[in-house]
């Protein structure tokens, strides 16, 4: 006897159905809700400075779990329905999903390949003990002989029918469709990541096929009644009601697994990405005529289902895209105004949704509809075939082919001794003390490499020594972090983020504002106009160098003041062999320090400059890359161990940057470099950060270390800026040393023009321009940091500790951990610089 199948609906009436649109409206409405609510806190969070919480991601995914786990399992249970308790079930199973998988996003961002390798190991387990554990389909068993076949009784489990060919091959034909605009505007991270990535894909397909199953789908296969009354399994089973109604409640379910996968950002591309499959795959049940009781095939021969491996092969790898070709850190950031990461996920998403709708409308319309034909085997391996290469095609031709992925920070325990190096001043003295600090610091790092550098190189790693910090860049994931941080010699080992390259580079911010013809607010707050015109002092003699977005080499701001030659300028991103800049913050920067036309502090000042940010991101190793070329320049492809030049060395470096943690550093990660640099006579200025007005917010570095000047920001009032981020620093140090203008700022962007920005990373070059001046005025002062130091610290105007929209602002223990010593005064600055002598 032909197995008998459900009506859907029979047996309750209309209430159930109401019931189960309502729980599918909830489930969704929460899942979407839950995860963009806590996507948006944890923005709010990393704009504010504030810690990330580790906790928020798994309470967010068990709070989901429970409000919608609890009613989809009513549904489960109480309705005599089948369909509506199918549905029940896989919602339920599907918020259990969300739930445990949502756990793994405890997992650091820095460490995608553990992420990716407990999802693949979580979802597989759970695949496995559904199919282990799960017990017969939704039923409605009555009381009466069994002999007779009921049309409204449900077999305790339904029939196993393996998968049609046709509707495996349309499947991977489906899941590949999906995936395209994934491969044409993402990219790969490393071999290890994207392994596992394909892992946790494949086991994500894997767990939506057992919930798919063929007990999902027998609350939606309805076959057509006979005259007497009794199913005849021979007629058209599904239809529309099961491609419209069967895929809606996929749909559902996919949202709950979407809901859980990814990290924070990537699951709200996979909210886009999957659950409109769902009507895809609900047309793939029914692919292929079966023989009618007579064996011959008739006009009424019907469909019959097939298994559920189309639902894994089309989910599996439609969550590759999300899963594989995004970066995991970097879809975590929303950079204002940014086409970066999250954009291109979002236009990825987008697009996927297009080729979701197109599918379920294709697929229904084609393989649901009573009369359909037979789909060939040959044809869906065609379709398959021809999708696979224009895959290929796309990621080849119009993609980022090629391997992207992170490598690790290696810092060494030993890093160079300089103490006893003799604090020379004056030009020649400071020279001379960067001379002995380069020395120094190149021997130690040779000597305790020596050992390292031979076992990756027995190792085929790919690395890149580093002296100032005694580290050691290397390519490798998880398993070689785990080997490194076994070695004695080595202190520690984080992640040095490789941005991975996007589908089209954005362009520069540009400015739409013209020359100023007298010097701006900043300027003449300060004093800097009645230095040039009272003191004759602006600048000359004096090299600031610029560690940032970069520099446009050719803006008549700043084209006059490149030092040239050829150890001036060097690019560790982009290999650009002459100053430009693809950001616009490097040349708004450092033009408010050294550039011309009534916009720097400095204008006689000359400038090197160097680019240690891409797309406002950066890492350890390109920090470290241009605080070594300041210490020492070197030419294009010099060895920096060898060829650099501390001669050359700028005698004031402006930093408007911060290394985060997301970013891959520690907190002490960039102290021996800063320590170096102060022995060697450099004077470090650095922005103390836009994470205010949260007390203990100078917390990235290289702005919280004693041995680095940090500037907060105050606006035209001279009252602090309710960015300006406040002390004390984690080490308990008083921060910001002192404020300068930072709203609102006047400045040169690439392109010619000029534009106003804000942040202390326009009020650090205010201060940077000061030490330039004052170090031009008396050239006895170059290298005298301390000196210098008090000379800022006790010439400053007084500027106001609060910003007038809130007047409660916590004093963060002192007003000092607000405004510093006060504002900065350029003009009394370089008088009390000339009354040295």
């Amino acid at each position: 006897m032909a197995p008998v199948r459900p009506v859907p609906g029979a047996g309750g009436g209309v209430w159930p159905v109401v019931a189960a649109a309502l729980v599918g409206v909830w489930a969704v409405g929460a899942t979407v809700g839950g995860q963009t609510v806590t996507w948006l806190v944890e923005q709010v969070l990393l704009v504010s400075g504030l810690d990330q919480q580790d906790w928020l991601w798994p309470v967010t995914g068990v709070v989901t779990a429970l409000v919608v786990g609890a009613p989809a399992g009513l549904l489960a249970a109480l309705p005599r329905s089948p369909a509506v308790r199918a549905a029940g079930r896989a919602w339920l199973l599907g918020a259990i999903a969300l739930g445990v998988l949502g756990l793994l996003r405890a997992v650091p961002p820095t460490l995608p390949e553990v992420y990716l390798a407990g999802l693949a190991g979580v979802a597989g387990l759970g695949a496995l003990l559904i199919r282990r554990l799960g017990g017969p389909g939704p039923a409605d068993r009555r009381s009466g002989d069994p002999a007779v076949p009921d049309p409204q009784r449900v077999p305790d489990r339904p029939e196993r029918v393996r998968a049609e060919p046709a509707a495996t091959g349309l499947a991977v034909a489906g899941g590949l469709a999906l995936l395209l605009p994934w491969v044409w505007l993402g990219a790969l991270g490393g071999v290890l990541e994207t392994v596992c990535g394909l892992l946790a894909s494949a086991a994500v397909g894997w767990l939506a096929a057992t919930v798919l199953d063929g007990r999902f789908w027998a609350g939606y296969e309805r076959p057509a009644a006979s005259r007497s009354g009794v199913p005849a399994p021979e007629r058209p089973v599904g239809g529309a009601r099961l491609v419209l109604v069967g895929g809606l409640v996929a749909g559902v379910t996919l949202a709950l697994f979407a809901g859980g996968i990814g990290q924070s950002g990537a699951q709200l591309a996979a909210l886009l990405v999957l659950p409109p499959a769902g009507f895809a795959i609900a047309a793939l049940r029914v692919t292929s005529r079966a023989r009618s009781a007579a064996g011959a095939d008739t006009p009424d021969a019907g469909l019959r289902p097939v298994g559920s491996a189309p639902v894994g092969w089309l989910v599996g790898i439609a969550a590759a895209g999300p899963l594989t070709l995004v970066d995991p850190e970097e879809v975590t950031l929303l950079l204002s105004g940014a086409r970066d990461v999250p954009f291109w996920a979002a236009v990825a998403a987008a697009g996927s949704l297009a080729v979701a709708v197109l599918l379920g409308i294709g697929y229904g319309v084609g393989l649901g509809r009573r009369a359909a034909p037979r789909p060939r085997r040959p044809v869906a391996a065609a379709v398959a075939g021809v999708l696979l290469l224009a895959t290929g095609a796309v990621y080849v031709g119009l993609g980022s082919p090629g391997w992207h992925g992170e490598r690790l920070f290696v810092v060494l325990k030993e890093q160079a001794d300089l103490t006893g190096v003799v604090a020379q001043t004056g030009p020649d003295g400071r020279q001379a003390r960067g001379r002995e600090v380069y020395r120094r610091l190149v021997e130690t790092a040779e000597r305790s490499q020596a050992d390292l550098r031979r076992e990756l190189d027995r190792l085929r790693l790919d690395y890149t020594p580093y002296y100032l910090v005694n580290a050691v860049e290397v390519d490798g994931g998880t398993a070689v972090r785990a080997w490194l941080s076994r070695r004695g010699d080595v202190d520690q080992v984080l992640v040095s983020q490789r941005l991975r390259p996007l589908p089209a580079s954005g362009s520069p911010t540009r400015g739409d504002e013209p020359a100023p013809a007298v010097p701006s607010w900043n300027l003449r707050m300060i004093g800097a106009d009645r230095v040039w015109s009272q003191l004759d002092v602006t600048g000359s003699g004096v090299v600031v160098g610029g560690s940032d977005s970069g520099v446009d080499g050719r803006h008549p701001a700043l084209s006059a003041g490149f030092r040239g030659g050829d150890d001036s300028w060097y690019d560790p991103w982009n290999d650009s062999r002459s100053p430009a800049d693809l950001g616009g913050h490097g040349t708004h920067t450092l033009a408010t320090a050294v550039g011309d036309q009534q916009v720097g502090v400095a204008p006689g000042a000359q400038w090197v400059g160097c680019v240690n940010l891409d797309r406002n991101l950066g890492n350890p190793a390109r920090y470290l890359d241009c605080l070594q070329f300041m210490l020492a320049p070197f030419p294009p492809g010099a060895d920096p161990f060898t060829e650099g030049r501390p001669d050359r060395a700028p005698q004031v470096l402006t930093n408007s940057w911060g290394c985060p943690a997301i970013e891959g550093c520690a907190l002490d990660t960039l102290q021996p470099a800063t320590s170096a640099l102060a022995a060697a006579g450099v004077f470090f200025v650095a922005a103390a950060g836009n994470t205010g007005s949260f007390c203990g917010s100078v917390d990235d570095p290289p702005a919280p270390y004693p041995d680095v000047f940090t500037v907060g920001a105050v606006d035209r009032q001279r009252q602090v800026t309710s960015f300006s981020s406040r002390g004390p620093t984690p080490g308990g140090v008083s921060k910001p040393d002192l404020v300068a203008p930072g709203d609102d700022v006047l400045s040169a962007l690439p392109g010619g023009g000029y534009g106003r920005m804000s942040g202390t990373s326009m009020a650090a070059p205010h201060l940077a321009g000061v030490v330039a001046l004052m170090w031009s005025a008396n050239p006895a002062l170059v290298g005298d940091l301390e000196t210098t130091r008090r000379i800022l610290l006790d010439t400053v105007s007084p500027a106001e500790p609060t910003n007038p929209s809130e007047p409660n602002t916590d004093t963060c223990g002192s007003e000092r951990n607000i405004i510093g010593a006060g504002l900065v005064d350029a003009y009394e600055a370089v008088q009390a610089a000339r009354h040295l002598g």
